[in-house]
């Protein structure tokens, strides 16, 4: 069981930037930095980021392919989404 949870200092903005596809790592780094600096300030310093669900296949597939995730060519939609999340 990991302790991942315990860790994050703003879970809930954790969730939803996972919800947005962002990877665990990066969602941890932001919400932390959110908790610890504000969100103003981290939402300053952000880009935009297109959400996963609006990208074609062959974008997430290219996505994955830089990545260096295996076996995107074989993936739905719905797969290359979970594998890049959980990436």
């Amino acid at each position: 069981m990991s302790d991942e949870p315990n860790q994050l200092k703003d879970p809930e903005m954790y969730e939803s930037l996972r919800d947005d596809g962002a990877s665990k790592e990066k969602a941890a780094r932001i919400s932390n930095a959110a908790a610890r600096e504000g969100r103003d300030e981290v939402g300053r310093r952000g880009g935009e980021a297109e959400d996963y669900d609006e990208r074609t296949v062959e974008e997430l597939q290219d996505r994955a392919k830089e990545l260096g995730i295996t076996g995107y060519s074989d993936m739905k939609k719905d797969e290359l989404i979970r594998e890049l999340r959980d990436h």
